[in-house]
């Protein structure tokens, strides 16, 4: 089997190397060391920094596991809840090192890149939304109360998810992610 190209190689090193350590933090030389190349390549293949970090991004949305939000056959909010537990083990399987990218990113460059910002923003609606469309399936199944905003909802839960990978890392203890589940699902969601 032939080897993957060079721009995959340099795509997903550049993926681990902002998940790992941020966007200012990572130097190209970083990236290309990653992805075994040499630092030529990566500018046949990006122009920048900044446009390699907007590939993470995409590809980093692939890794949230969105298909679990709409899994047939399985209760609104048992697909909501088995989404997060897919992130919360995957935070807990890197000790606590990644976080989330978009909140990492958001976080670190909105206010010196209006492109990351722009496509930070851009993932936030998208996840919302994701969310939003289980919460409405939930009021119509009379699982959860129809006076619930679910616009609103869907928003706080995804800032509480963010606010509690930050939490994580900072506490090196997976004790906030109990409290998300405690107080998202047996709280906020009852």
């Amino acid at each position: 089997m032939g080897r993957a190209s060079k721009r995959e190689d340099i795509a997903e090193a550049a993926l681990q190397q902002f998940r790992e350590r941020g966007f200012n933090a990572t130097g190209i030389n970083d990236i290309t060391q990653a992805a075994g190349v040499p630092k030529g390549s990566f500018y046949n293949h990006f122009s920048s920094k900044e446009e390699s970090a907007l590939e993470a991004l995409g590809r980093y949305a692939g890794t949230l596991r969105f298909d679990m939000l709409a899994e047939p056959g399985r209760p609104p909010l048992e697909r909501l809840r088995a989404h997060f537990e897919h992130l919360g083990r995957e935070s807990l399987g890197s000790r606590f090192v990644r976080g989330c990218l978009v909140g990492n990113l958001g976080a670190e460059m909105a206010d010196h890149s209006e492109e990351i910002r722009s496509a930070v923003r851009l993932g936030f609606d998208h996840w919302a939304s994701h969310i939003r469309r289980v919460l409405v399936e939930a009021q119509e199944a009379g699982d959860l109360d129809g006076a619930l905003d679910t616009a609103a909802a869907a928003q706080f839960i995804l800032s509480a998810w963010e606010g509690t990978l930050i939490a994580t890392r900072a506490e090196k203890s997976g004790a906030p992610v109990e409290a998300f589940f405690r107080i998202v699902f047996d709280v906020v969601l009852r």
